[in-house]
């Protein structure tokens, strides 16, 4: 059964079992500090299977969206086509951030979460400094690109791969070869996303079933109000506002959107980031949905760094949630404030860790409320972040889409095609005929070399 079921049935099921046994593990108690299950099962196997499995998905992430990203700018041809989709892009993610924050402040402003409440915590929370929005500009730039993609800095990766792609079509003809080179070789990476797919229901099954044994779910009980209101905006936001943006400014269906995603957002829910999923959302919007990779070598990494409609929720339903709590009535002027912040925070944390909590803190500071309040929601933090990932990287596919239907970048009988990518998984096996002829090229190769130096010798 398992072997005749599909990858997104196996992760499905995996997902399921892990967040099951996760709880079990928990509620049982088997979890306590210094015993067996926790020391070699919690944080011994799963911990490492779970870090195999995200290790080897953010391994790809530098050499697919910098090759995938020079193969795009060559295949697009126009520079200032580039600029164009740049800017739409650009355009659309911050105007469907505004729109998730503004959503979670009109939900929370409905309910009325935290009214009332008097929650103890002994956590706190120590705010990070995040860099100057002038900084980030001005290190869009690198350095050291070789320092950049070391790092993981998206924004000055991305530009080194435009600079690249742009430097080429000036070349022109001479660098053929070399565009032709760099196609195989983002081909090559792909299919090694495919094997990484393949380990994919273990992987989930790992982190999943570790994250609900540390986690549980007794502080969401405590936190009702909150997390409810957030898990509604998320909801609200991706599956109402991103649907309804998705249809009026592309046309594409809905549901055969949502069937693709699936995947996508399992891997981003798993793995709690979008940079980590870069390689999965790439794949299925150009596989699966029919994307043109010129658009989505662009749109997807861009849309990781900067689009966090699922982070600015958090950021709204939190300052409600806080406000409240501390008895603190925020105005209009207040309201639009978070708004404003959360927008040009989205831009200006972009690349930093724990940049949800870094934006809060920010955006607390901005408005006047306690910073120290956000140890009130931490403990709830992580297993919520996961959702806000799933919801960021829908939104990341979601503008993609619309950006590649309106510049006429896509496939559309592989978007309404339901199979159309899935099947392209790999089952272990090399085909024979590729083997053989491989094995004779480079065994013509070795044997040639090797007349070469017996003639050179004579």
């Amino acid at each position: 059964m398992w072997k005749n079921m599909g990858l997104t049935g196996k992760i499905m099921v995996a997902m399921a079992l892990g967040i099951i046994l996760g709880l079990f593990i928990n509620y049982s108690g088997l979890n306590a500090e210094g015993g067996f299950v926790n020391t070699y099962i919690t944080n011994g196997f799963l911990a490492i299977i779970g870090k195999l499995f995200v290790n080897s998905l953010k391994m790809l992430v530098v050499p697919l969206v910098l090759i995938s990203l020079i193969c795009g700018v060559c295949g697009i041809g126009d520079i200032r086509l580039l600029g164009r989709i740049g800017t739409k892009t650009f355009m659309i993610y911050m105007f469907t951030t505004a729109l998730a924050i503004a959503t979670a402040i009109g939900l929370g402003s409905l309910f009325g979460i935290g009214k009332g409440m008097n929650i103890g915590t002994d956590a706190t929370f120590e705010a990070a400094s995040a860099p100057p929005l002038l900084d980030v500009f001005s290190n869009i730039i690198p350095s050291n690109p070789i320092s950049a993609m070391a790092n993981g800095d998206m924004l000055s990766i991305i530009f080194f791969a435009i600079l690249i792609g742009v430097s080429i079509l000036m070349v022109g003809k001479p660098a053929k070869g070399l565009v032709q080179s760099l196609e195989l070789i983002n081909e090559v990476i792909l299919k090694m996303v495919t094997i990484i797919m393949n380990l994919a229901p273990y992987g989930v099954f790992a982190l999943l079933t570790k994250a609900m044994a540390d986690l549980g779910l007794d502080l969401i009980w405590s936190l009702l109000g909150y997390v409810a209101v957030l898990v509604g905006s998320l909801a609200f936001h991706f599956f109402i506002t991103m649907m309804i943006v998705l249809k009026l400014a592309s046309g594409l269906s809905i549901k055969t959107f949502l069937a693709k995603m699936r995947e996508v957002q399992i891997f981003a829910f798993s793995t709690s980031s979008s940079n980590a999923t870069i390689p999965i959302t790439l794949r299925t919007v150009t596989k699966r949905m029919g994307v043109n990779n010129s658009v989505a070598s662009f749109t997807v990494p861009f849309g990781a760094t900067i689009n966090m409609d699922g982070t600015a929720i958090m950021q709204g339903t939190a300052t409600i949630f806080i406000a409240n709590i501390y008895g603190i009535d925020l105005g209009v002027t207040e309201y639009l404030t978070v708004i404003l912040m959360s927008v040009l925070a989205s831009v200006g944390t972009a690349g930093v860790p724990g940049v949800g909590l870094i934006m809060l803190s920010m955006v607390f500071a901005q408005v006047g409320l306690p910073i120290e309040g956000i140890g009130l929601i931490l403990g709830v933090d992580r297993i919520l972040d996961m959702l806000r990932t799933a919801v960021n990287v829908g939104g990341d596919a979601a503008v993609t889409a619309i950006v590649a239907k309106s510049e006429g970048k896509m496939d559309l009988a592989i978007y309404n095609d339901p199979d159309a990518g899935a099947k392209d998984v790999f089952d272990g096996h090399i085909d024979e005929d590729n083997e053989r002829e491989f094995s004779e090229v480079f065994s013509d190769g070795i044997m040639g070399s090797e007349y070469d130096d017996v003639d050179r010798r004579r």
